[in-house]
Formats: C-alpha cells, sequence, structure tokens
C-alpha cells in the first residue's frame, strides 16, 4: 500500500505580510497574495484551495475575492467556487514589461563594477555566433576601452565570448566559428577549433574567461558567465590595457565581477529584461546567409 502524501504546512498569510503593513493595509496584503496563489497555481484555486493555504477564515476570502472580481483583477469560474487571473493583471503586466530597460537595470551593477576596477565594464549575449554588447559603463578616465552598445564581435577570440561559448552544447561549438583556421587578429589568437575547445575547458574550470591581446594587441579582458539555474543567458566583463591586467589585478577584477553577478542573477526585474531581450535572438550557431 502507498503511504499517504503529505502536504508542506503553509504558514499563515498574515505572518508574510510586510511587516509595515498596519490595520488598513492588510486587506490590500492580503488580496495581493491571493493574486499571487492564482498566478502560481496550474488549474484554478478553489476557495478550499484558499483557506487551506493561507489560513484565513472562509468569510474572510469570500470578502476580498469578491473586491478582486467586482474589480476585474479576479475572475469567479464556476460554483465551486474557483477563481483565475482577470483581465487587469494582465494590464500591469504588460506596463511592467514595457517599463524594463534591460541596459539601464544592468547599469546599477555595473556602474561601480568601473568604478571600482577603472576599466570598462560590459553585458554581452551570444546572438547566433556573436556576441552583442548590451550595456557598457566606462571608467572617468581618458583611457579606457570604447564599445558602444549594440556594438557585435567575434565570439573565439573575447572575454565574453568565451564565456558564452563555454556553456553552449558541444555540437553548437563548431557552427559557433569560422571555418579553420578562425581569422587571426593578433599573434595571441586561437585559431583552432581543438585550441579553443581547450580554452573553454580551463574558463569553464575557473569561472572566468580570458582575452589576452586575442581580439587587439594591447588589449586583456576578464568575463564571467551570469547563471540561472545552470543555463548562462549572458556575461559581464572588464576590459582595459594589458599592463593593467596582472594575474594580480585579474583576480581582483573577477572577484568585482562575480559579486556584481550575484546581485544580477537575484535581481528579479533584470531576470525578466534579460529574457525577454532572449527572445529576440538568433540561436547559438545561427550565421544569416550571404
Amino acid at each position: 500500500m502507498a503511504a499517504p502524501s503529505r502536504r508542506t504546512k503553509q504558514a499563515p498569510i498574515d505572518e508574510t505580510r510586510p511587516a509595515s503593513a498596519n490595520y488598513h493595509a492588510n486587506a490590500l496584503a492580503r488580496g495581493l497574495a491571493l493574486l499571487e496563489q492564482m498566478a502560481m497555481r496550474p488549474e484554478p484555486p478553489t476557495l478550499g484551495d484558499f483557506a487551506e493555504h493561507t489560513a484565513l477564515p472562509k468569510s474572510t476570502l469570500v470578502r476580498l475575492l469578491s473586491v478582486l472580481c467586482e474589480l476585474e483583477y479576479a475572475v469567479r469560474v464556476d460554483d465551486r467556487p474557483s477563481y483565475r487571473l482577470g483581465h487587469k493583471v494582465q494590464r500591469l503586466a504588460t506596463a511592467y514589461v514595457s517599463s524594463l530597460d534591460l541596459s539601464v537595470v544592468a547599469g546599477q551593477y555595473l556602474r561601480p563594477v568601473a568604478g571600482r576596477t577603472g576599466q570598462t565594464a560590459n553585458l554581452g549575449v551570444l546572438d547566433g555566433a556573436q556576441v552583442l554588447h548590451i550595456c557598457v559603463t566606462e571608467p572617468d578616465r581618458p583611457l579606457r576601452f570604447m564599445a558602444p552598445p549594440g556594438t557585435r564581435d567575434h565570439a573565439y577570440c573575447t572575454g565574453l565570448g568565451k564565456v558564452l561559448l563555454a556553456h553552449v552544447e558541444p555540437g553548437v561549438l563548431r557552427s559557433s566559428t569560422p571555418a579553420e583556421p578562425f581569422p587571426a587578429f593578433t599573434d595571441q589568437t586561437i585559431t583552432t577549433l581543438a585550441g579553443l575547445t581547450e580554452e573553454l575547458r580551463l574558463t569553464r574550470e575557473r569561472g572566468s574567461a580570458l582575452d589576452d591581446n586575442e581580439r587587439s594587441a594591447g588589449l586583456r579582458c576578464v568575463a564571467v558567465p551570469l547563471l540561472f539555474g545552470g543555463e548562462c543567458l549572458a556575461a559581464i566583463s572588464v576590459s582595459g590595457p594589458s599592463g593593467e591586467f596582472t594575474e594580480a589585478q585579474q583576480e581582483d577584477y573577477v572577484a568585482e565581477l562575480k559579486t556584481a553577478a550575484e546581485g544580477l542573477t537575484a535581481d528579479p526585474d533584470f531576470d525578466a529584461a534579460l529574457r525577454i531581450v532572449h527572445r529576440s535572438l538568433r540561436p547559438a550557431g545561427f550565421e544569416p546567409a550571404g
């Protein structure tokens, strides 16, 4: 006989409301929590479901749900009764999405990195076989690396690109690189798939990538991935004069980047904005015809 399933006991809804919520704000906090319950469930929750997961009396729930339905933020589906989200929630969601600007959200994290390192900080994504620079923040100094937002570059010879390529499927890597030998921009450029594959293995082990004068002589770059549930959706880097990227300095720069990466991946606004951008990107390895 199968053992009976155990349900995890939910904390009463009033224990999860903001500490600042006073008597008049409690109804608002409770109403928003009911909307969250509707959003999280694959099927419209019933009055009994709400009672089980909020620990509120059914009489209170009926009043709250009646108001939400009257204001069209919820819809009563049947006589059980069960409820789903109403059309006004979509209006709020659309307004939220339209207000997001990935470069603005990312800039809040990259500006301190540029200020503390004295190097140019970048956020990039893999668009086909190219790196697309989404956000670039420059330090306040005359000598600095410049790459306007929207700039595209090769993936195989840049710090951002190598971090991103290190997380693609092995079968995609070949289609994400040029025919061998790869174009050599400097004497340091890796020009073979075997050489790049080994470099990407080291990149995964280190948790960071290094562009060691490979794209431009006199320029170095270190980069780290932005991982969401193990999936690398973007990368951030700092770039600058090679002489300012000693091993000790590189370690400091990587530490700064990893701190920024923790903030970015934990920011729900950044997560939402990044996923919106990803919908318009070409799949890894895609190159336009001609």
